[in-house]
């Protein structure tokens, strides 16, 4: 099989990919340059690409699989998105997509953080609006997009963390609209953030369900 990690961030979803099919065989493109250069680093002789997914530089019909993790959210236009992952894949080829649960909260992490932003500005939206947060947003964009045998449901992995510290550290370097959020509060905001969090969170070591909805359907 042929294989496509359109939004392939520094190279998780293409490792999994390569440790399947091959690196030859599989191909990756990310807007980030910082992050295809990391992807490249970690999956010597795939073709990784700088670009976006609503514009994919291959031709159509080119893949046996398309997949999107996390990333429909983040594209300006995400059913163009869809519709450039169904081009470049064969007839009976697969699409799939899935993005984090943040309208109903199953990605933890990012609820505590979110729900403690709100204490201090309920008008704060997060991440709810984005593309594919929501049960069945998905697999709705890939059925109007015409795939066939369409099917969707949640996907659930967990987050292992050594301590408060482990947890806050990462929101601290402004990655993604929770990160970039954080960095945009004053001093004695980000302080209370922190602390609201802390209280939401356990002593020592502890794990959170992030739960992501899926949706796959075939090239017709």
């Amino acid at each position: 099989m042929r294989v496509l990690d359109v939004g392939c961030g520094p190279g998780g979803l293409t490792r999994e990919l390569v440790a399947r099919v091959g690196a030859a065989n599989v191909a990756a493109i990310d807007p980030a340059m910082h992050f295809t250069e990391a992807c490249r680093r970690r999956n010597p002789g795939t073709d990784v690409r700088e670009g976006v997914g609503e514009e994919l530089p291959w031709s159509d019909g080119e893949f046996d699989a398309t997949l999107s993790s996390l990333v429909l959210g983040f594209m300006a236009d995400p059913d163009q998105g869809v519709r450039e992952m169904i081009r470049v894949t064969r007839p009976g080829g697969t699409v799939a997509v899935c993005m984090w649960d943040t309208v109903a909260g199953g990605m933890t992490m990012l609820r505590i953080f979110w729900s403690a932003a709100r204490e201090l500005n309920p008008g704060v939206e997060g991440e709810r609006q984005m593309a594919g947060t929501a049960e069945g947003d998905i697999l709705e964009r890939l059925r109007r997009a015409g795939l066939g045998d369409v099917i969707g449901g949640a996907l659930a992995a967990y987050a292992d963390y050594s301590g408060f510290e482990d947890f806050w550290e990462p929101l601290t370097f402004a990655v993604g609209p929770a990160g970039q959020h954080l960095q945009s509060l004053p001093a004695a905001q980000q302080a209370k953030v922190r602390e609201l969090c802390r209280a939401a969170l356990p002593d020592g070591p502890f794990s959170l369900e992030a739960r992501a909805w899926y949706a796959r359907g075939t090239v017709v």
